[in-house]
C-alpha cells in the first residue's frame, strides 16, 4: 500500500498493517445469528401470511413479512459479504506524527489522528497474536483498528507517543 498521497512533507512511515481477513470478516458474527433467527421467523410468518391471504382473499398479508426477510438476510449473510469486500481496502499506518486509517468498500474513507493527541488506547485481544486497538484522542475522536496481527507493535508506538506528549509518565520518579 502506498501512503504517498496521505503523508505530509517530511513525514515518515513507522508501522503499517492490514487486518487479518477472517477476523475482520467475522468480527460481528453475532449479527449473523440474529439474522438467521429473523429469517426463520420470517419464513414462519410468511407461511401463515400466505394461508391467511388465501383464506381472506387479501394478498397484502403475504407481502407484509418481506421487509423482515430482507433484514434477516442482510444480517445473516449481507454484512459478512460487505465486510469481506471492505477488507480489501482497509489499511492502518503510524507515521512519526499521525495515526492513519483507510477503510470503506471503495477505500475512500480516510481518518487520521495526530499522535500528540492520543489520550487513551485499549487493546482487545482476539488471540495470542491478534487483537483490536481502540484509540481515543484528547478531543474524544475514536479510531478502532480491528483485527491487527501482532498488536503490541502498534501499542508500543502509541505508548511512546503518549510519553513524548506528556500523557503517560515513565514511572521513574
Amino acid at each position: 500500500m502506498s501512503w504517498v498521497g496521505q503523508l505530509e512533507a517530511g513525514e515518515s512511515l513507522r508501522w503499517e498493517a492490514k487486518p487479518a481477513p477472517r477476523c475482520y470478516t467475522f468480527r460481528n458474527w453475532k449479527h449473523s445469528l440474529f439474522g438467521l433467527l429473523l429469517v426463520v421467523l420470517a419464513a414462519w410468518w410468511e407461511s401463515i401470511g400466505l394461508q391467511l391471504a388465501v383464506v381472506y382473499d387479501l394478498p397484502l398479508l403475504a407481502w407484509i413479512p418481506i421487509p423482515v426477510w430482507l433484514i434477516g438476510l442482510y444480517l445473516a449473510f449481507g454484512h459478512l459479504l460487505l465486510a469481506r469486500l471492505e477488507w480489501e481496502q482497509v489499511r492502518y499506518a503510524v507515521t512519526d506524527r499521525r495515526l492513519l486509517l483507510r477503510r470503506g468498500v471503495r477505500g475512500d474513507k480516510w481518518f487520521s489522528m495526530p499522535l500528540d493527541q492520543v489520550a487513551y488506547f485499549c487493546l482487545q485481544p482476539h488471540g495470542e497474536q491478534l487483537g483490536s486497538v481502540l484509540v481515543i484522542s484528547r478531543d474524544r475522536q475514536r479510531l478502532k483498528l480491528c483485527c491487527i496481527e501482532h498488536p503490541r507493535m502498534l501499542t508500543d508506538l502509541l505508548e511512546q507517543a503518549m510519553r513524548d506528549s506528556g500523557v503517560l509518565c515513565d514511572g521513574d520518579n
